[in-house]
């Protein structure tokens, strides 16, 4: 007997993948977790004679000669674990989450790709195994769920060729807007409305994370309302500690920013998942709601790399213009430092900054005999050199500014400019 399995709470990449193994090895069948999110609750309702799936748990765990564990490297998450584990079956695992579990497989593909179907895909395409239209949609699924239709930042550009193959054999998209937007039901806003209210919010490393604790009195799907939580606040990352009425504690992490690994945030927990996504179920021993919720700050804390430094990209010695001189004599300043902007400084006193951009609006050339005083700006935002590199792009970004003086005890000691920011930002520098 061939099992392909999968986790518990299964989303569409751990569908898409325990159906892709079942092309990738003759014989084999999918078990379907009995635990599904909604979306793919409703899409197996429509579609659940297409495919070779089983929600048979009657079956002899010694029965079974091969497993493919798709999805999930942890045991504990695997629906049937406890008695699968048993079996001296040959183990091939296919995961993105990375290394660190302790499924002991025979063979493995575990990558940093944005869905796991990603890579039984390119198994599928490799032996040159046909894909219908309807498997294109749900690996569709699987790929566009799990990369937030191919945006976030764990998205690779196999997964995007990948999905330009799905689409050229008959993929489905309009299919996506129907299952990948959620329901929720009178119980989710209750929670999602409890945890509005007293939730905070906090700027750690330049990041605005929310972190909330809320206490359950009933089974609910808690991953959909973490995520509308993470969308209406719109913050960098987002995690919440459940309390229910046994007095079990679990932790569910999002995460938009690069700087911030749900994974790492939560590995103190022996939590499990991705850079954007996780969850863990805590130890009773760990304490009460309120010492958890401390864990998860000073482990975020730990775990949020501040990088670069201001003071370690910025520019120095400034150039800069008294307020007296002209724009025509600015403007030559510029052209022979060939920089876009000058400080304007006032017996060592920062007044004003004049840019190139400020020179091109000038409508009259008769305009550039005038003084810099008469068109420089006057209110300039500065930054402090142990501030980090991304706190400065999001400055310039919420400012719209393109240079940020760097100011140390009233003194100007250096600059950073947009044209740094976006080296930075695209590994240039």
């Amino acid at each position: 007997m061939q099992l392909a399995i999968t986790h518990r709470s299964a989303d569409f990449d751990a569908l898409s993948s325990i159906v892709a193994a079942t092309l990738l090895y003759p014989g084999m069948v999918a078990l379907c977790p009995r635990s599904l999110q909604p979306n793919v609750q409703s899409f197996i309702a429509l579609h659940k004679t297409a495919f070779n799936l089983t929600n048979d748990t009657n079956f002899d765990p010694c029965s079974v000669d091969k497993l493919a564990i798709c999805d999930c490297n942890q045991w504990r998450l695997v629906e049937n674990g406890s008695r699968l584990r048993q079996c001296s079956a040959d183990i091939h695992l296919w995961d993105h989450h990375g290394h660190g579990g302790d499924i002991q497989a025979t063979r493995a593909w575990v990558e940093p790709v944005g869905a796991t179907v990603t890579l039984l895909l390119r198994a599928i395409q490799e032996r040159g195994i046909e894909v219908g239209p309807l498997e294109a949609t749900l690996f569709l699924l699987g790929i566009y769920e799990d990369t937030g239709q191919l945006c976030f930042d764990g998205t690779t550009p196999e997964d995007v060729r990948t999905a330009a193959f799905l689409l050229e054999q008959g993929g489905d998209l309009s299919l996506m807007g129907d299952f990948l937007r959620i329901a929720y039901s009178e119980n989710q806003k209750k929670v999602l409305y409890r945890l509005m209210r007293g939730a905070r919010q906090y700027q750690i490393n330049g990041r605005r994370i929310g972190l909330g604790v809320v206490r359950l009195d009933q089974h609910i799907k808690l991953a959909a309302v973490v995520q509308l939580y993470a969308q209406i606040i719109d913050a960098d990352a987002v995690f919440v500690v459940f309390e229910n009425d046994s007095g079990d504690h679990f932790i569910i992490g999002r995460s938009k920013s690069p700087d911030i690994d749900v994974r790492v945030v939560l590995a103190p927990f022996g939590g499990g998942g991705h850079a954007g996504a996780g969850s863990a179920t805590v130890a009773r021993d760990a304490g009460n709601t309120a010492a958890i919720r401390e864990q998860v700050l000073t482990a975020l804390y730990k775990a949020s790399a501040a990088g670069p430094l201001v003071r370690d990209m910025m520019s120095y010695p400034v150039t800069s213009v008294p307020p007296t001189v002209t724009l025509e004599q600015a403007a030559r300043v510029m052209a022979e430092k060939n920089i876009r902007g000058l400080l304007v400084e006032d017996a060592g006193e920062l007044v004003g900054l004049v840019s190139l951009w400020d020179l091109k609006k000038l409508s009259l050339g008769k305009q550039r005999a005038h003084p810099v005083k008469a068109f420089m700006q006057r209110e300039v935002q500065t930054i402090s050199p142990e501030a980090t590199v991304r706190e400065a792009a999001h400055l310039m970004i919420r400012r719209d500014i393109g240079h940020l003086p760097v100011v140390e005890k009233g003194r100007v000691v250096g600059i950073i400019t947009r044209t740094d920011i976006v080296q930075f930002l695209y590994g240039m520098i």
